[in-house]
């Protein structure tokens, strides 16, 4: 009780200012938290961390010779940073620039839009897999992909079963490339992406599973494959491949991965937050009646 009466204190003390910048660094750390899901982002991370860890410790146990040496390290860091990780720095900052506005403040797509796209890819999906037709399907979210629409073709078409088919058509120009749906479109077909050089992955998967994975790894994209040789629906996120996929769970997984939380979470969460100020506000109340 005491503890809650500190507390509500300390928040009504609070000026207008203390509100926004701790609503700015929530919203900054929310924002940015996804970068953290590529594999090089978080090589980056560990290495910065692991640093600056083992720098603090040998200071605190005054070891003054590794102090110095790592001291000196921190004091190059930077550059060697830049150095060694250019393509995942590089990766980042394409990430940021591309990133919408209205992404940043948090208006996406309507779900509804995005379930009828996402029925739409598992019904081919499933014509594909019975067919043993191979797909490369690369839905794209915060990270806008331009730099892989050069090498393939503009559609900017609707998503649909019959598009998505004709364009894996065994005989079609564009079936070897991957299709890129963005913003609710198969905005390019025929593209080339990065090949991922884990030695994780399995010897039988070919260049499409090693695509999807590559792709998934370098950017927040959810990557679909359908493989030509077994039939099997494969779904790549964040460098990790799930693999014999039956349609309902392909559709289930898009829809958690693309599909925006409905505004009633948000309603709840604000509700939550009014609870908890009404509670405090009482409890406040009542300390003061105790005083009495």
């Amino acid at each position: 009780m005491e503890t809650l009466s500190l507390m509500w204190q300390q928040i009504r003390g609070m000026q207008w200012s203390d509100y926004l910048d701790i609503i700015l660094v929530a919203f900054l750390i929310y924002k940015l938290l996804p970068l953290f899901r590529s594999t090089g982002t978080m090589r980056i991370a560990w290495v910065v961390g692991v640093i600056i860890v083992v720098a603090s410790i040998t200071d605190l146990l005054e070891l003054h010779t590794l102090s110095y040496l790592f001291s000196q390290v921190l004091a190059v860091g930077l550059l060697a940073l830049v150095v060694l990780f250019q393509p995942e720095l590089r990766r980042m900052i394409d990430h940021l620039t591309n990133m919408k506005l209205k992404n940043l403040l948090g208006s996406e797509k309507p779900q509804q839009e995005m379930v009828t796209v996402i029925a739409q890819t598992v019904h081919a999906c499933e014509v594909m897999s019975r067919q043993r037709i191979g797909a490369l399907i690369v839905f794209a979210r915060d990270n806008r992909l331009d730099e892989y629409f050069k090498t393939g073709t503009m559609i900017e078409g609707r998503v649909s079963e019959q598009l998505i088919r004709n364009v894996f058509f065994p005989k079609a120009a564009l079936h070897d490339g991957a299709m890129i749906i963005r913003d609710g479109l198969v905005t390019a077909a025929g593209c080339v992406l990065p090949l991922s050089e884990s030695d994780r992955l399995s010897l039988d998967l070919g260049t499409r599973h090693r695509a999807a994975v590559g792709m998934s790894e370098v950017s927040d994209a959810v990557v679909v494959v359908v493989s030509e040789e077994t039939g099997v629906i494969s779904v790549a996120v964040g460098g990790v491949l799930k693999r014999q996929l039956a349609p309902q769970t392909l559709e289930k997984l898009l829809r958690n991965e693309l599909c925006p939380e409905d505004e009633n979470h948000q309603d709840t969460l604000t509700e939550k937050a009014i609870q908890l100020y009404q509670k405090l506000q009482k409890k406040d109340k009542g300390g003061k009646i105790n005083e009495k």
